[in-house]
């Protein structure tokens, strides 16, 4: 069988009087296409939704393992909260209530006294506010000898309210006779903080 015998039994008036063989090459062919069409409209489309199903399992996996660590580690975040609202507590039982300003301005002033020195200024100014708190400078020049000083900036930090200093300045102190004498004197902004009640803030 030539070409010719082939195209004239593929004719649509001689398809049902061609050989089996020709009969069996169209129904396969017709099952190709049809099955390719099948696959172009409908499968194409369902394969686009599965990717974007299996892009959203990979996300949905990746965000299931972000939380199941910290699933994992929520014991020890709740610890540390409890340790950290612990500490803030102590660290706010360091800042005075009003109340308390006055006796922490007077420890300041003996703490002074105690070391040996020589108060020459000690004049608290305005409270400023800050958030949670007022931070009360007080402005201090004192003299007296190194250890004297150093034994007053330790009284300081002993003191169980927070109190800091600022602005330090250090240079000899001289006698009338403009002859240093071995003393020091220092000029600083001590700081002391006081915790403000909700309508104050």
């Amino acid at each position: 069988m030539n070409w010719d015998d082939i195209q004239h039994h593929l004719e649509p008036d001689n398809i049902g009087t061609a050989p089996t063989a020709i009969k069996m090459g169209v129904f396969i062919a017709l099952f190709v296409a049809i099955i390719g069409a099948g696959i172009y409209f409908d499968t194409r489309e369902q394969l686009q939704v599965l990717e974007r199903k299996q892009r959203k399992e990979t996300e949905l996996k990746d965000e299931f393992k972000v939380k199941a660590d910290q699933a994992a580690k929520l014991e020890l975040y709740k610890e540390q909260l409890a340790e950290m609202e612990a500490s803030f507590g102590a660290l706010l039982r360091q800042l005075p209530e009003t109340t308390e300003v006055e006796s922490l301005l007077v420890d300041v002033s003996q703490t002074g006294l105690a070391a040996g020195l020589e108060i020459k200024k000690f004049k608290p100014s305005d409270e400023e506010k800050k958030g949670f708190y007022a931070e009360l400078p007080i402005a201090l020049e004192v003299s007296g000898s190194f250890h004297q000083l150093a034994t007053f900036i330790s009284g300081l930090a002993a003191l169980p309210r927070i109190v800091t200093i600022s602005d330090l300045m250090l240079k000899p102190f001289s006698n009338k006779e403009d002859q240093p004498d071995g003393k020091l004197k220092m000029a600083a902004t001590a700081k002391t903080y006081r915790y403000l009640q909700e309508d104050e803030q």
